[in-house]
């Protein structure tokens, strides 16, 4: 719990300060484009980096909101049905719902020029982040530990025998009272490797940096900054709240997807359906929102002087798409995307990026100034960050790979 607090605080901090070197170099690099600052700096090297970068953060956002499709509506169907025996029903599969939600209500999105719901969808999903941080809250005092919870619904089967549920056996069968009720303040283990990766990955924002900065009223950096500050805090706040009552709630026992843990232990009430209508809702929403960038980046590399082209938009649009449904689909655990987006793009984005671009194009200061030499080793620190991260990441999927060694 305690390395939590920590690696968030210091995550938070270091990618506040890649938002200053942003905006500084913005300022005295002309430009405020990612692509456009890297170009300067680098040139193709540099804009195909800022490029890659940014499409592989946004596929891996894309993927996350599907991963939440894949594992959440097949629930809410369930639940909304009240099917009991879901042997044989197709549309309980995750896969395909998956394929479903993204032929007939991403894709006929994702296909506008035009993006005017952006606001919408935006304020939409941060209101149902609020709601999901209040429900977390408010869940923690209903189930006093995951023994008492396993207990209580071990009793319940033994009654009704309409609920199975797999989490409360194993609580019941693995763990001690004393154990499971009693926070661990720094655990170490095979998924710890994926702390870093998975924060850095949560706090990355930098390609919509330079636009909102672009249209900000009165625009200047030291307002820019003050947004960034109020901005960074509210999201420091709900990932600090989200994270410590999911734990407190079910300790060492909390799964990658909380949502998921609370199904295992409660079942579906009505305020948990509620809580997965809004998020799908606000995810399938998103999706569209985050292929425009993808899509506009392609383009601009691949055929940026060519006049615009339904058919060519449609290909992008639909090869975006169906690589993302791939990698829900046969990528293990969601885990696993943020972990190595985390560990390459979003090391890149937060840490590298802003830093090489300032040390290249602010010519005023002097590589011997505090401020050069600070960029330098953030730059330093952000591919020790992402060749660490990486090597742990890979080491623990061969380490646990199918017949593997664990």
């Amino acid at each position: 719990m305690k390395q939590t607090l920590i690696l968030l605080t210091f995550v938070s901090i270091f990618s506040l300060y890649s938002v200053h070197l942003l905006l500084k170099t913005a300022n005295e690099g002309g430009s405020l484009l990612y692509e456009q600052l890297g170009h300067k700096a680098f040139g193709l090297v540099g804009k195909l980096a800022a490029s890659g970068s940014i499409t592989m953060q946004n596929i891996g956002a894309m993927s996350s909101y599907l991963f939440i499709v894949k594992y959440e509506l097949p629930l809410v169907i369930k639940a909304l049905m009240n099917i009991e025996d879901t042997t044989g029903v197709w549309y309980l599969n995750g896969d395909y719902l998956v394929l479903l939600v993204s032929l007939v209500l991403i894709l006929p999105l994702s296909m506008l020029r035009n993006l005017g719901y952006l606001g919408y969808t935006s304020g939409l999903s941060l209101l149902c982040m609020m709601f999901f941080l209040i429900v977390v809250i408010c869940k923690k005092f209903q189930i006093p530990c995951p023994m008492e919870a396993a207990l209580i619904i071990n009793e319940t089967i033994n009654n009704t025998l309409t609920q199975p549920m797999s989490l409360a056996s194993d609580l019941a069968f693995n763990v001690t009272e004393g154990d499971s009720c009693r926070p661990h303040y720094f655990i170490f283990n095979s998924q710890t490797v994926y702390a870093v990766p998975i924060l850095t990955f949560s706090f990355v924002c930098h390609p919509a940096i330079l636009p909102i900065y672009e249209e900000l009223k009165g625009r200047s950096r030291r307002r820019m900054m003050n947004v960034s500050k109020i901005s960074f805090f509210a999201m420091y706040l709900m990932y600090l709240l989200a994270a410590l009552f999911g734990y407190l709630t079910f300790y060492e026992h909390v799964e990658s997807e909380l949502l998921h843990t609370y199904s295992a232990v409660m079942g579906m009430d009505i305020l948990l359906l509620i809580v997965r209508l809004a998020v799908l809702m606000a995810v399938t929403l998103t999706v569209p929102v985050v292929i425009f960038p993808i899509r506009s980046s392609v383009t601009h590399l691949l055929c940026a002087s060519k006049d615009f082209s339904w058919w060519r938009h449609s290909l992008i649009t639909v090869a975006i798409l169906s690589f993302t449904n791939m990698l829900v689909i046969f990528v293990p655990t969601i885990r696993d995307i943020f972990g190595f987006i985390g560990a390459s793009a979003a090391a890149m984005l937060i840490f590298i990026l802003p830093s090489a671009f300032y040390i290249k194009l602010v010519k005023k200061e002097s590589m011997k100034s505090v401020q050069k030499i600070g960029a330098l080793l953030f730059l330093l620190s952000g591919i020790v960050v992402m060749i660490g991260s990486m090597t742990l990441i890979v080491l623990d999927w061969i380490h646990n790979a199918p017949g593997g060694g664990h």
